[in-house]
């Protein structure tokens, strides 16, 4: 099988089904501007990556600098090529229910015996003692 144009790459709108299932304009993490560079350019980027399709032109020398971390990104496609990594390869939370806090390295600013020294003294307000 021959490999892909540039134009056939293009022409593809790229889409990341796994981690953002709604699209990238719906995922609240991208501008409308940043969405529309990822899908226009993310089948290109994601084959220059690869290796299945070779830098033809200037921009395609760039984007694989930019993705060697050679270049800082300049352009909208770049600079939202870079979020995107970021955003997907970020930690994952983990479930509130599923998981235990680490107490032992929470400082409080108190400890426990603190408490114990308090005085709570009588709440009574003089009505109360009254009747």
């Amino acid at each position: 099988m021959a490999a892909p144009t540039k134009q056939e790459l293009l022409s593809r709108i790229y889409a990341d089904h796994k981690n953002y299932p709604r699209g990238f304009r719906r995922s609240g993490d991208f501008s409308i501007k940043e969405a529309d560079a990822l899908e226009k350019f993310g089948t290109l980027i994601v084959a220059l990556e690869s290796g299945a399709y070779a830098p033809a032109d200037d921009e395609d020398t760039h984007f694989v600098a930019v993705l060697r971390g050679e270049q800082e990104p300049d352009d909208l496609a770049t600079k939202a090529w870079r979020k995107y990594i970021a955003r997907i390869n970020r930690p994952k939370l983990g479930s509130i229910y599923g998981s235990r806090i680490d107490t032992s390295q929470v400082d409080d600013g108190g400890s426990s015996d603190d408490l114990d020294n308090i005085d709570l003294g009588s709440t009574n307000t003089e009505e109360e003692v009254e009747d």
